[in-house]
């Protein structure tokens, strides 16, 4: 954890003895609060994600999220910068320092292209798909999954590489559910803390013996893969509806056909989006696909987008 921390005049703050300037509101959500800030120190700008606290269990789930991130050193995970708690009277924020990705999110460049009638060409996709797997192969090794794996929540770098954000919803990878009331539990925690639309079918409606694992993640995967070959994940319009996403996911999933997508691609997303979580393929799986698929010049130069 950080050590000191205060709030200083014209709009900076210390972290870790290092003073920060405020520039702007990022965004917000829920109870959490993201600024653009600049290090006085570097000139580098950062991202601050100010978590309100308002009893134990929320100090300690934003303290985990900081321990999720310090798990890791992978160039396709948000690293952490500083971490530190501030008191506010009776309530805390937490305040989590992050890089700064001026280009956005992997949804942002999905909309951007989309607004002018394009899309990502197959070879974009096959190099972010490849850099997304190798982040969760990160993740699953350690023995966690994201749980809300989406194009919002992968950044994109300078020159296009996907960083994996938002580690608040990681969880034990592998979970024996046993008993009706464990399930109903990890149902709640899922229907709270994994997107609907990208939410894996067996989270919908847990059984009362079963085991839940990182297979949830390729899921996920797969409809962000959906996502970036048509402009939209694949249940978008059926929650934006207001239709029944729980019901939509128990069928195979219908895929349009297009031109600008190989039959090896849409069999790999056939894959992902296998109903059966036990018949679904893991991380690894999906790794040696992507490498044998990436073009010969792949190991030269890397595609840019």
């Amino acid at each position: 954890m950080g050590h000191a921390l205060c709030v200083c005049s014209r709009g900076t703050v210390i972290i870790d003895n290092k003073r920060y300037l405020f520039i702007q509101k990022l965004g917000e959500g829920g109870f959490s609060y993201v600024d653009l800030v600049e290090g006085l120190h570097d000139g580098q700008f950062y991202a601050l994600k100010r978590i309100l606290c308002h009893e134990q269990q929320d100090r300690e789930e934003a303290q985990r999220e900081a321990d999720m991130h310090r798990l890791f050193h992978h160039p396709n995970i948000l690293r952490l910068v500083a971490y530190c708690l501030r008191e506010r009277g009776t309530k805390h924020e937490a305040w989590l320092l992050l890089p700064f990705f001026k280009r956005g999110t992997l949804w942002d460049e999905i909309e951007q292209l989309k607004d002018k009638g394009n899309f990502l060409t197959e070879e974009q996709i096959l190099q972010l798909l490849l850099s997304i797997c190798r982040g969760l192969e990160a993740i699953h090794a350690k023995g966690y999954a994201h749980r809300d794996l989406k194009p919002t929540n992968i950044l994109l770098g300078d020159e296009g590489q996907p960083v994996l954000m938002d580690l608040g919803s990681m969880s034990q990878a592998c979970i024996h559910v046993e008993g009706s009331r464990q399930a109903l539990t990890l149902q709640d925690w899922a229907a709270q803390r994994c997107t609907i639309s990208y939410r894996a079918p067996e989270l919908f409606s847990v059984q009362s013996h079963c085991v839940i694992d990182e297979r949830t993640d390729v899921w996920s995967l797969g409809c962000v893969l959906y996502a970036m070959m048509f402009g939209e994940g694949p249940y978008d319009m059926v929650f934006q509806k207001g239709d029944s996403v729980a019901l939509a996911v128990q069928n195979q999933l219908s895929i349009p056909q297009s031109p600008r997508h190989s039959s090896a691609l849409r069999q790999l997303l056939t894959l992902m989006m296998t109903v059966d979580p036990q018949q679904r393929p893991h991380v690894p799986f999906l790794l040696s696909q992507l490498e044998a698929l990436q073009p010969p010049a792949q190991s030269q130069h890397t595609t840019q987008i």
